[in-house]
This record gives structure tokens, sequence and C-alpha cells, in this order.
């Protein structure tokens, strides 16, 4: 059976980008592994066992502080109990809020946007 693993994210900075999801969105860090010969170490979080749960792969190249994010890439969706009160406590680990809370347009679903340390948007979606 095929599954969905993680999503990759380049960070400037490892340990400001595991605090962020830790600390900001509840998930654990489940695994790191640095390889100096590749000069790069990578980190991975989320909110269960990587058997049964999709990921982010937080990947820091030696050296590299920023990155050019593109126009390509859209943006993660992570599913909360309240986007308030979610957006509210990101805001005080310093996420940009790009879109305040409200209902999406043309619909009652709660949304709001933030951007993590590196500039990826995140959207919040309420959920029950």
């Amino acid at each position: 059976m095929s599954r969905f693993l993680h999503t990759m994210l380049r960070v400037g900075d490892l340990q400001r980008s595991v605090d962020f999801y830790t600390k900001g969105f509840g998930m654990t860090e489940l695994r790191r592994r640095d390889v100096p010969d590749g000069k790069y170490t990578l980190a991975f979080v989320g909110y269960g066992d990587e058997d049964s749960n999709t990921v982010i792969e937080l990947t820091y190249n030696y050296g590299t502080e920023t990155y050019d994010l593109g126009s390509a890439f859209g943006h993660l969706a992570i599913g909360v109990p309240d986007v308030v009160a979610m957006t509210e406590k990101l805001r005080g680990f310093g996420a940009k809020v790009t879109r305040e809370p409200g209902p999406v347009k043309f619909g009652t679903t709660i949304i709001a946007f933030v951007e993590d340390p590196d500039g990826y948007k995140i959207e919040l979606i309420q959920r029950g």
C-alpha cells in the first residue's frame, strides 16, 4: 500500500523551526539526523509516529539562512479546534498572520493563514 510520508521544507535555523512547530502547533520532534559529510541536518516533526502519520521534514543546509520560496509552493494545511486561539498563540511565537481568522469566502468554514519563521504559508482550518 502506498501512502504520503512527509513534506520537506528547507529552513534557515533548524532549532527555531523545530520550536515553532513543536511549541506553537504541539507537534513532537520525532527524530533528528545530522550528516556532516553532506553538510545538512534533518529534523522530523509531526503529530504521531511516522509509521502511520504524515510528518514534516525540516532540512537545514549548513550556512544557508534564507531561501527564495518561489511562486509554485502553495501552503500546508493544519486542522485545529480553535482557529482564533491558535492564530493568537502562533502570533506570540512570532508568526506573521497573513489572513486573520474568519469564514472562507462564500462559505462558513473558519480559516486563517500564518507564515512560519522561514515564510512558508500555513492554513489553519477549524475542525470540530
